[in-house]
């Protein structure tokens, strides 16, 4: 067959596998409460408002004649693959999410899920973090998934204990200054 008549696909279409972030063997996907109804509520949103919105852009586009011209059409089906991928991903996450409530060790001074911990390294910097579920941590508020080697080092230790944290440029020891957890909802 010539290759005049087979369709070259933008690379987008039939990308059904999503590259989850990866999880250690045997572990869960843990989250905030707030982190998983912040998935939640975005999937609804784009299953109840984005998504129908799309739907009919491109369903009024397509009867607007010639599909391979029709800049409305093109847009609104690459979009709307955009959402449906989005969609699933969201749906899959959910589905193994472990909802874990940090409040429960509100007051405790061991670092565990959840946990805002300040730490200092041996030229007595400190920095703050606070561990998060993979989906939901921003390292532009100061958050780090729970699999992040800065957590894992951290995790388990208490107030006072020097952990070993291995990095690019070697070994280096850190001291957990202060660990705390948001206060129990009423």
């Amino acid at each position: 067959m010539s290759k005049a008549f087979t369709k070259e696909t933008d690379g987008d279409e039939g990308d059904d596998e999503i590259a989850l972030p990866a999880l250690p063997p045997g572990t869960k996907n843990y989250v905030t409460p707030q982190g998983y109804a912040r998935l939640r509520a975005e999937l609804m949103g784009l299953l109840d408002e984005e998504r129908p919105k799309v739907v009919e852009v491109v369903s009024w586009a397509a009867k607007n004649g010639d599909r391979s011209e029709n800049g409305d059409y093109l847009y609104g089906k690459k979009r709307l693959r955009e959402i449906d991928r989005r969609i699933r991903f969201l749906t899959q996450r959910l589905d193994i999410a472990e909802v874990v409530d940090p409040s429960a060790h509100h007051g405790h001074d061991q670092v565990f899920f959840g946990a805002t911990v300040t730490y200092a390294n041996q030229k007595g910097d400190e920095r703050t973090i606070t561990i998060k579920g993979i989906d939901e941590a921003d390292n532009q508020k100061g958050e780090v998934s729970w699999i992040a080697p800065i957590a894992r080092a951290l995790l388990k230790a208490r107030v006072g204990d020097e952990v070993v944290l291995q990095t690019p440029g070697g070994v280096e020891r850190i001291e957990v200054v202060e660990v705390s957890y948001p206060k129990p909802m009423a």
